[in-house]
This record gives structure tokens, C-alpha cells and sequence, in this order.
């Protein structure tokens, strides 16, 4: 599968909260990392990285948007939902995308390096995942993707 670049056009909301959700992040020291479920048109969970207070390696912004839409939804099926993120989503929260059955999967900058979508384990690719979601890249990419060089830029 490979994911469908999305065309230049305003801001979907939910793309401008994850982004928020990302620079909040980078400001609490996590890495700028936001993600967004929606169910229709209405928000239900907003998340950002947050691995190191505490510490929780799977704390990643899209772990704890569809843990957080789970539990307000009452349902481990997010059926129905999209999921928007500043990040191509790691192997991990490919896995948890799709075991959430989550319908599309929105994403700002790619992650050629420990990204599970486009690159590495292709996830959703495999034979053995039991759902895939529509993917659609680019979508605020450029901003996300400088909220991620100035946060490694600033450590080096």
C-alpha cells in the first residue's frame, strides 16, 4: 500500500490541533509529536508525545489519542474514526491503528527512519494485517517537519 500524498489546501482543523498538540509537546521536552481522532466532524481526543514524564516508551501522541478515544467512545473499535498526525506513525502505532480499525490515517511528515507506513515494516502492507486504513501523507507536512528539526536541532 502506499500512501496517497495529499494536495496543498488549507489546514483541516484537526491537522492545525495535532500540530498545536505537537509544539506543546516540544515544549515540555517530548518529541513535537501531536495526533488527533475524529469521529465525523467531531474531535474526540487530542494527544501529544509524551514518553518521558512519565516515563512510558509506548506514550506516543497516536497511543494516547486512541487510548484516550477508546475510553471517551467506550469501545476498543474506533470504527468511523480518522486519525491525524504530525508523524508517520512508527510500527507500533501502525499495529494500534489498525487493530483500532481506525477508517484513515492522515500524517504531516514522513519518518524515513522509524517511520511503519511508507518506510521500515510497512505495516499495513503485511499479510497478516487484519485491517488497513486509507492513508493520506503530506498534510502539514512542512510545518511538522520543522517543529522536528528545530526540537533535534536544539539538542544537538
Amino acid at each position: 500500500m502506499t500512501a496517497r500524498s495529499s494536495p496543498r489546501w488549507p489546514l483541516p482543523q484537526p491537522m492545525a490541533l495535532a500540530l498545536q498538540a505537537a509544539r506543546k509537546a516540544g515544549e515540555a521536552g517530548e518529541v513535537p509529536v501531536g495526533a488527533v481522532v475524529v469521529k465525523g466532524h467531531e474531535v474526540i481526543a487530542v494527544a501529544g508525545n509524551a514518553t518521558r514524564s512519565p516515563p512510558d516508551p509506548t506514550g506516543h501522541a497516536e497511543m494516547r489519542a486512541i487510548r484516550m478515544a477508546s475510553q471517551k467512545l467506550g469501545d476498543d473499535r474506533l470504527t468511523g474514526c480518522d486519525l491525524y498526525v504530525t508523524l508517520e506513525p512508527c510500527a507500533m502505532c501502525a499495529g494500534a491503528i489498525a487493530h483500532a480499525r481506525l477508517a484513515r490515517l492522515y500524517y504531516g511528515a514522513s519518518d524515513p527512519k522509524g517511520g511503519g507506513v511508507e518506510h521500515g515494516s510497512r505495516v499495513f502492507e503485511q499479510e497478516q494485517c487484519l485491517h488497513r486504513p486509507e492513508v493520506y501523507s503530506g498534510l502539514g507536512e512542512e510545518e511538522a517537519a520543522e517543529l522536528l528539526r528545530a526540537f533535534f536541532r536544539e539538542r544537538r
